[in-house]
């Protein structure tokens, strides 16, 4: 319609959503949880491939942002939000619950009190990581979040891999390096060249991973989509 002036004025799409009503977003949710545990298990070990330095949950980590993109994209911020306070909540419960594995008395043998040093030794530092995860994913995933749907408000339905590429890289990058500064320490990073080696390989890694995945990662944003019985009928 001609504005006053005489030129035509251009709304903006308005971005819609799902309603959690269906069963996908526990899906999803409950696997976010169990890999974000997995994952700060894994942190606690360093590896070294020769002169590369990450930590034994790079391989899971990026599933997480996956599958964040995917519950931002189909069910928004809010919910998006939700699923991250609720994946670190079950993480921190986890991690008490590793704390009284570890404080109960155990047996007096040879075998018990290898068992116990082994168990201290892999759980022993998790909380820690649990912090480092914390904040980190926390910050990261929320910063992605944000950035997603405000793309979407800016672009409704088009550009879907320009929004999930965008948002991972920012997301990322702030998610390894918080992460990266508290845990470095409690795997055994001290130095500074190891530290930057640490930072730039996890969040090079981590956002290789999800461009290689953005089709994958459309694809089911799409799959879910059709077979979400309210998408489109939740506003932003």
């Amino acid at each position: 319609m001609p504005s006053p002036s005489g030129s035509s004025t251009l709304s903006k799409p308005t971005p819609r959503f799902a309603s959690i009503g269906s069963p996908y977003f526990g899906i999803m949710l409950a696997v976010m949880a169990v890999v974000l545990i997995l994952s700060n298990i894994g942190a606690s070990k360093g590896v070294a491939f020769g002169p590369i330095i990450t930590d034994g949950g790079f391989f899971l980590f990026p599933l997480a942002y996956i599958l964040g993109d995917v519950m931002s994209e189909v069910y928004g911020f809010k919910v998006a939000r939700k699923a991250i306070i609720t994946s670190f909540a079950l993480s921190v419960f986890a991690s008490l619950c590793y704390w009284v594995i570890i404080i109960l008395p155990g047996f007096n043998d040879e075998y018990g009190v290898a068992k116990q040093a082994a168990i201290e030794g892999a759980l022993g530092p998790v909380p820690q990581i649990v912090v480092a995860s914390l904040l980190a994913f926390l910050a990261g995933q929320t910063i992605n979040s944000w950035i997603l749907v405000k793309m979407k408000q800016r672009t409704g339905e088009k550009t879907l891999w320009a929004r999930l590429m965008g948002s991972s890289v920012v997301g990322e990058f702030v998610d390894t390096l918080i992460f990266c500064s508290i845990a470095a320490s409690v795997i055994g990073i001290t130095d500074a060249g190891s530290f930057v080696n640490y930072v730039l390989v996890g969040f090079l890694y981590k956002t290789a991973v999800e461009f290689i995945f953005v089709p994958i990662t459309m694809a089911v944003v799409g799959w879910i989509k059709k077979r979400e019985p309210s998408y489109g009928e939740v506003a932003a």
